[in-house]
């Protein structure tokens, strides 16, 4: 039998809802991601969100940690405003990094991978007005989504002591201001409304707040440093749209207690985020490969292999291969025979 034909036909039961083989489960989810890649990238992440199932959403701080986060697997990622303080400026995240930095960085970002990114603006920039031009900067560049908070400026780390909040009501003109913008542009665009309130007014007023945010426009909602299972299965069960849940660096949790992601998808959490991972596992790799060279006697490692990767799968990685076949294609011969030879 011919083997479109079986693909035909296992499309087709698949379609009337039977899974006759594991082989037809394997058609269906492939016909389903090919679906997705054919989706706006704003519709793939907010499939994945609404679907309730905990997608887990890493975070990024350049274009090279996002194609490299990509490339393990992931269905999206974050931009981490934690990240960017300490990879552009090395600063703590206390509001340092300024937004036209923001807006570069992002650009870079959604250019470099293929999968749906997620922008960090912190607390928008300044007030509603300012909060919708840059949702209207953010959509126009092809960004999925993205994440604004209710803290004062200048805001700092969620899981960091001295926060303070902004009143609900001016969050809600900031999200409603967002929501308009999202409305005309691209109605998938998935605006995460987080609150930072839960450290100082506690779950009942952060419960209160996502409520209000949901009803504003936001369709995705986020009480950071939230601390225990019990708050989370009750915010998800208290809120109409998706909650997002913060895990930090996915090894301690941070203030957030670390809950098995299959254990999140099933209290109905909508998205997982951890920020912070690839910014202090780069501290630690570099920490330690260079603590180790300038403690060698010769200043060399000879053969220690597992610090990094070859040059070879690093210049592969970022696509130099692709460059030298568009030098061999479009520049005159000679010049390229002058640069590789035969």
């Amino acid at each position: 039998m011919p083997r479109n034909y079986e693909q035909h036909r296992l499309k087709s039961e698949l379609d009337l809802g039977f899974f006759p083989t594991r082989v037809g489960k394997k058609i269906h989810r492939a016909l389903e991601q090919r679906k997705d890649r054919k989706m706006k990238k704003s519709a793939v992440l907010r499939k994945a969100i609404m679907e309730r199932r905990a997608v887990v959403v890493p975070g990024c701080y350049d274009a090279f940690s996002a194609k490299v986060i990509e490339s393990c697997g992931f269905e999206a990622i974050q931009i981490s405003g934690f990240g960017l303080a300490g990879s552009l400026l090395a600063k703590p995240d206390v509001g340092l990094v300024q937004m036209k930095d923001i807006l570069d960085i992002t650009w870079n970002i959604a250019e470099a991978v293929n999968i749906p990114v997620m922008a960090d603006i912190d607390t928008g920039g300044g007030n509603a007005v300012n909060a919708a031009y840059i949702t209207e900067r953010l959509i126009k560049m092809g960004v999925a989504g993205m994440n604004i908070e209710d803290q004062v400026f200048p805001k700092r780390c969620g899981h960091m002591v001295g926060k303070e909040v902004i009143s609900a009501e001016e969050m809600v003109g900031k999200i409603r201001a967002c929501a308009a913008v999202r409305d005309k542009l691209d109605k998938d665009f998935v605006i995460n409304a987080r609150t930072d309130c839960f450290a100082s007014m506690g779950l009942e007023e952060a419960i209160r707040r996502c409520k209000l945010y949901a009803e504003a426009g936001a369709d995705l909602v986020f009480i950071d440093a939230i601390k225990t299972r019990a708050d989370i299965e009750a915010a998800v069960k208290a809120v109409p749209v998706p909650l997002s849940v913060n895990l930090m660096d996915a090894v301690s949790g941070v203030k957030t207690e670390l809950i098995p992601i299959p254990e999140l998808a099933k209290m109905g959490v909508g998205r997982v985020s951890i920020p912070v991972a690839s910014i202090m596992v780069v501290h630690k790799a570099l920490r330690d490969f260079f603590t180790a060279l300038k403690q060698s006697p010769t200043g060399t490692l000879p053969g220690q292999t597992q610090w990094l990767t070859s040059f070879k799968e690093y210049t592969d990685f970022v696509g130099l291969p692709e460059y030298q076949a568009m030098e061999k294609e479009y520049l005159p011969a000679a010049k390229v025979q002058e640069k590789y030879g035969a």
